[in-house]
């Protein structure tokens, strides 16, 4: 059963320190290189809760799984609810806490041509150590800091698997492929999904992952894994801030582990930012994380001239291979489609300019631009007969659409109507 409501912080997480004087505090700090930063791994005020932004639904959702309420946060693209397009899903740990710039870094990627939109799926925490960690772990020593409740991310995971995931995909016009995110504890649950569960997602993306946990338990799992796949066609970013210690060397052992046991189709990057911290290296990380994911979305251009690399059969084979990667129908985008048609037209190709604006005609036929480009392109041919009613359809859909150029549409219309007129005029006897 889910509830919309507004949104209540749970606690981020649930631990016990032995007492410390601050003497000794300061004392095992310093005996202990990197303990600082293993403190903020399970510490809640690293993951604050962020204001609200617009397009951000709060859900409750009652788990069976995990015996408690959960609040979820899901924000969709500009325009959703008026259009019937699906979309990709980012699900995110500590979602309260990365939803907003991670939101902002999508919308950035996606105007610039770099990736889709997604819909992001944001979980807030109740019990984070709990959750996110892959096995029970009384106590680290050389922090002093207690795990009563660890070892819960496999249920974790049947939460997200069985309860979650056919939540979402029944509320969203969703497409097939799946990204997962996570940050610290977080990066470490991604990579035990990834391990454990690797058809639930596509691709992962794991920053500044406590891959230190239990002994560097999940590097030795990958190990295993590993040496059974011979084909994994996933793909992982993993990042790293300045985090000297165990955290650091648990990093390293890992990018290890992955170079000598390269399965077919595994696309990996472990990406280190010695100017951020463990906190800080999260935004970006996710935008790097995202560019990996999305590695060749981008339509090639002509350097020097900036033009679409190949004309009209460049940019359908492109997207034809995108559809391939990612397992969906990608159609080219209207305005691409658009910018190769004119390249087409101003380029002394006009057979082929005709194409491209007929196939945007085709798979935008409520857009009134396709209509008034394929229009120009017969008019520069010379048919205006062909012309006319399409600028007449231009001028129709953009009143219906309330476009902004209309008036050009509409003007376009009545112009090559009266040439029309005119030339019938003059062929009669």
């Amino acid at each position: 059963m889910i509830i919309n409501s507004a949104l209540v912080l749970p606690d981020a997480g649930k631990f016990r320190l032995r007492p410390l004087s601050k003497r000794t505090t300061f004392a095992r700090f310093v005996a202990f290189p990197g303990v600082f930063v293993f403190l903020l791994l399970f510490s809640s005020a690293v993951f604050a809760q962020a204001p609200a932004i617009p397009g951000v639904t709060t859900l409750r959702l009652k788990s069976d799984v995990l015996g408690e309420e959960r609040t979820i946060l899901v924000r969709t693209p500009a325009g959703y609810e008026a259009g019937n397009q699906r979309y990709p899903v980012l699900y995110m740990t500590d979602g309260d806490g990365h939803i907003n710039h991670t939101s902002a870094t999508i919308e950035f990627l996606s105007r610039n041509g770099r990736m889709s939109e997604l819909i992001v799926v944001g979980i807030t925490n109740t019990d984070r150590t709990r959750d996110l960690s892959p096995t029970h772990v009384k106590t680290a020593a050389a922090a002093g800091v207690q795990f009563p409740t660890s070892g819960g991310a496999d249920k974790f995971l049947k939460f997200i698997e069985t309860e979650l995931i056919p939540e979402i995909e029944k509320r969203y016009r969703v497409q097939p492929y799946r990204i997962l995110a996570g940050h610290s504890l977080g990066g470490l649950f991604t990579v035990h999904a990834m391990l454990s569960r690797p058809e639930l997602f596509n691709s992962y993306i794991a920053v500044s992952p406590a891959l230190n946990w239990d002994n560097q338990v999940a590097g030795k799992r990958a190990e295993d894994f590993f040496k059974t796949r011979k084909e994994f066609d996933r793909t992982l970013y993993f990042s790293l801030g300045h985090e000297p210690g165990p955290i650091e060397d648990a990093f390293h052992q890992f990018k290890q582990v992955l170079a000598k046991n390269q399965a077919k189709g595994f696309e990996w990057e472990a990406q280190e930012m010695t100017d951020e911290d463990h906190g800080s290296v999260v935004l970006r990380s996710h935008y790097f994380g995202l560019r990996k994911v999305y590695n060749g979305w981008q339509m090639p251009r002509d350097p020097d001239t900036g033009a679409v690399a190949g004309g009209l059969k460049g940019v359908e084979d492109h997207y034809k291979n995108l559809s391939t990667k990612f397992g969906f129908a990608i159609p080219v985008p209207e305005n691409l489609m658009n910018q190769v048609g004119y390249q087409l037209l101003f380029g002394d190709k006009p057979d082929e300019a005709i194409a491209a604006f007929k196939s945007n005609v085709e798979r935008y036929p409520a857009s009134a631009n396709v209509y008034e480009s394929l229009a120009e392109a017969y008019e520069r041919g010379g048919r205006l007969d062909l012309a006319a009613p399409l600028y007449e359809k231009a001028s129709s859909l953009g009143q219906q659409n309330k476009d902004p150029n209309v008036g050009i549409y509409k003007a376009n219309f009545e112009r090559v109507s009266t040439k029309l007129k005119l030339a019938g005029a003059e062929t009669k006897p």
